[in-house]
């Protein structure tokens, strides 16, 4: 998908695109939230990129949305559609929150990192 005008966009959606993420079906996550973007008309809303390894290999499939800095674990294909739909809605898909950016980074995770869980 194509975005020349980012005017309007609410989110923009950073799907990682390392090896660990695709092996664990990254491209396939990338397809179905572009999808579910077009099926609902949202594609001046959301705005996707598939970037490099973003590091957390062992969380992966990993997406960043931005602005607001969420970072999502373990999505797969399904995942991600719910995602899309969670986000027109203002919403987040809480049971794959990694970390949030709430003016300092927040780890949700279950190893025990500092930080508040949300």
């Amino acid at each position: 998908m194509t975005t020349w005008n980012l005017q309007g966009t609410l989110n923009h959606l950073l799907i990682c695109g390392g090896s660990s993420c695709r092996k664990r079906k990254g491209e396939e996550v990338a397809e179905a939230i572009e999808h579910e973007i077009e099926k609902q008309g949202a594609e001046g809303l959301i705005h996707t990129t598939v970037t490099r390894c973003n590091g957390r290999c062992s969380d992966a499939c990993v997406v960043i949305s931005y602005p607001e800095g969420v970072w999502y674990k373990e999505m797969t294909p399904k995942s991600g559609k719910a995602l899309v739909r969670k986000l027109l809605k203002g919403e987040r898909l809480d049971e794959q929150v990694l970390y949030t950016y709430e003016g300092g980074l927040s780890a949700v995770d279950e190893r025990g990192t500092k930080g508040k869980k949300k």
